[in-house]
């Protein structure tokens, strides 16, 4: 399977830092049901048995919306529940090897900060790059931030789909304009609002204008 670029439109990763009222799985389907393209599972804590069991029922979930369910740094996982793929950080196993692992079937994404870093992670074999953190954000407090120009250079440098990430919401997405990038991968302004549904359909609005340009 390769990556549709479309896929990438908006690409929600998931972060159980927000479940309350409502569910992990209720989060992830209401945002499938108002136009999430893609769903990525990054669990940094739970233990294996559990990751794996969550991990086999929203693959599930993402079937049934014929969305891509894609698994962060675990590639155990990502086998074990038959996920449509994994993706993986510059500290983590490499395209080429991940490759080896799961096969030509599996999508394989790489985080890539440099152009060169983007170009490398092609020539291992990446279907696709989320490219970041492009605005400061709270997830991950040790990203340092991608100047636009930066993002630029890359999404001009390679072929295979992009995605932004880092800080993304509905009042600075449109920031990203013409920079290239075929869609942004959100956390906290779709699992950390009050209605995931919602900011997932603003979002997705605000993408389609966003690449239009």
């Amino acid at each position: 399977m390769k990556c549709d670029k479309r896929a990438m439109l908006v690409y929600a990763v998931t972060d159980r830092a927000w479940v309350g009222k409502m569910s992990l799985y209720e989060q992830v389907e209401a945002s499938l049901q108002n136009g999430a393209t893609c769903i990525q599972l990054r669990e940094k804590e739970l233990d294996d048995d559990s990751f794996l069991k969550e991990a086999i029922e929203l693959a599930a979930l993402c079937r049934r919306y014929g969305v891509p369910f894609i698994v962060n740094d675990n590639v155990e996982i990502a086998i074990a529940c038959h996920a449509d793929g994994v993706h993986v950080g510059q500290q983590d196993m490499k395209a080429s090897d991940v490759r080896k692992k799961v096969g030509e079937n599996m999508i394989i994404g790489v985080s890539a900060h440099t152009v060169e870093e983007a170009v490398e992670a092609v020539k291992q074999g990446a279907d696709y790059l989320g490219l970041g953190a492009v605005f400061s954000t709270s997830t991950k407090t040790d990203a340092d931030t991608m100047s636009y120009e930066t993002l630029k250079a890359i999404c001009d440098a390679v072929e295979i789909p992009t995605v932004a990430i880092g800080g993304i919401s509905a009042g600075n997405i449109m920031k990203l304009k013409g920079s290239g990038v075929d869609g942004v991968a959100v956390v906290s302004a779709i699992f950390g609002a009050p209605d995931p549904g919602s900011a997932t359909a603003r979002l997705a609005e605000l993408a389609r204008q966003m690449i239009a340009g």
